[in-house]
């Protein structure tokens, strides 16, 4: 999905209409679709435990410069590494916790074509930072004082 500026957007698209895009990801309504396939999970079916969430397994080989490891087995090493390296790098780009270093999609674009460099993202995936909303303040509607006093 993408929002009036073109940048990407993640959601349920029974949902997009519904957000207002202009907000950022501050919200306080929770939504979703019941059944939803949750896409951290690997599609290895052997993965470690501590392999459960897709983003974080692949960070992971980033790391230890296995990259490559998380192509799908399916493709039998039939595929240009390099270029499955850009593609995983990109996705895990895409993917940064901190939404404000994410790509976008015309930067995507342009590194997937090999017409910029790969970004020299943290061997670590960095840890996700959550905010809460902003706090409403209470406004007292009651009787003021006035400068003059009556008698």
């Amino acid at each position: 999905m993408l929002d009036s500026d073109f940048n990407a957007k993640l959601g349920d698209f029974g949902l997009a209409r519904l957000v207002d895009h202009g907000k950022g990801s501050q919200t306080t309504v929770l939504a979703g679709t019941m059944g939803n396939l949750l896409w951290e999970r690997p599609v290895e079916p052997k993965a470690k435990e501590k392999q459960i969430r897709l983003v974080e397994w692949v960070w992971d080989l980033y790391g230890v410069g296995k990259l490559v490891d998380a192509a799908d087995p399916r493709l039998s090493d039939d595929f240009d590494e390099e270029q499955m390296e850009r593609l995983m790098i990109v996705g895990l780009w895409c993917a940064h916790p901190d939404c404000n270093l994410r790509l976008s999609i015309r930067q995507a674009i342009n590194v997937l074509n090999s017409e910029a460099s790969l970004p020299l993202l943290p061997l670590k995936m960095p840890v996700p930072m959550y905010y809460s909303p902003p706090v409403l303040q209470t406004i007292s509607c009651g009787p003021t004082i006035s400068e003059s006093s009556h008698t």
